[in-house]
């Protein structure tokens, strides 16, 4: 029986007898033919959800199955990712971590410092996407929030626009997953897109998150497409595959996000528990490529 896991050994195999086991992207396309997709959804994959996958790996399988791209990798393996012709589709390693964001003016310096520093590597890189998060409340009110955020991204936001980068808030829920966390909906977070009101902000709209705690999905695609410039999946409940065991009728989403001319990426970011990881990975990819 011929299985994905001995497909992608096959590949790897050809991969080393390129050159001393190294290969570019020339090399690459000599050895595998990516999957064939409809060519409406730029596929990606979140890193951190295969973390247990090797990188390289990680890589090959992707392009095998019509991915172009993989989600959350800093600046440390975007080499490994050019070597497979694959982009860096959400730049990270500039945010302090998930609760202490722009809402509170104390971690404003550090961010500010972290982000002109990372927002012309991405530029230099090629890329075009870093994310940022709000932070958790901790008891501060929606307005608060939303003038502490306007404060602190300005600062950034010049140099952002200079070099073509788009920040870009992740909405998280705070029912299940992130507790206290303040961008837990899209109302705040487009609010704070008007106030900001520059091309260069973006809303990551996580399919998974919203359904928790809003609900409503293709509704609010269709009626505040313009505010968002990523996309996450996963399933609901347990943020695993987004197969036919969870709620969520991923083809009838992805429709909505053709239908409304997006042209970014929408990154699988589910937690595989089936026994076989990247076949579920390659099955929402079909899933998805409508």
């Amino acid at each position: 029986m011929v299985t994905r896991r001995k497909t992608l050994k096959s590949i790897l195999l050809g991969a080393a007898a390129l050159g001393s086991g190294s290969l570019n992207a020339g090399n690459f396309s000599n050895f595998i033919q990516p999957g064939k997709r409809n060519g409406n959804i730029r596929h990606s994959v979140c890193r951190w959800c295969f973390s247990s996958t090797p990188l390289e790996e990680l890589c090959v399988f992707g392009k095998q199955i019509g991915l172009s791209a993989i989600d959350l990798v800093g600046p440390d393996d975007w080499e490994t990712l050019k070597r497979y012709g694959l982009d860096s589709s959400m730049c990270n390693g500039a945010e302090l971590n998930l609760v202490d964001g722009w809402n509170n003016p104390t971690f404003h310096d550090k961010l500010v410092d972290n982000y002109s520093e990372m927002i012309p590597l991405v530029a230099k890189a090629g890329y075009t996407n870093l994310i940022l998060f709000s932070g958790n409340r901790r008891g501060m009110d929606d307005e608060t929030g939303l003038q502490n955020c306007v404060k602190g991204l300005k600062r950034i936001l010049g140099l952002a626009e200079k070099n073509g980068v788009t920040l870009q808030m992740e909405v998280f829920n705070s029912k299940v997953d992130h507790k206290d966390y303040m961008a837990d909906n899209t109302p705040w977070t487009i609010e704070l897109c008007k106030r900001l009101d520059t091309d260069n902000f973006k809303i990551l709209y996580d399919i998974y998150h919203m359904q928790i705690n809003e609900g409503d999905v293709i509704r609010t695609i269709q009626n505040n497409h313009q505010w968002f410039g990523h996309y996450h999946t996963a399933g609901v409940p347990g943020r695993n595959e987004i197969d036919e065991n969870q709620e969520l009728y991923y083809p009838a989403i992805m429709k909505a996000i053709v239908n409304t001319g997006f042209k970014g990426y929408v990154a699988q970011e589910f937690i595989p528990k089936a026994a076989d990881p990247l076949g579920s990975l390659a099955k929402s990819i079909d899933i998805c490529d409508v």
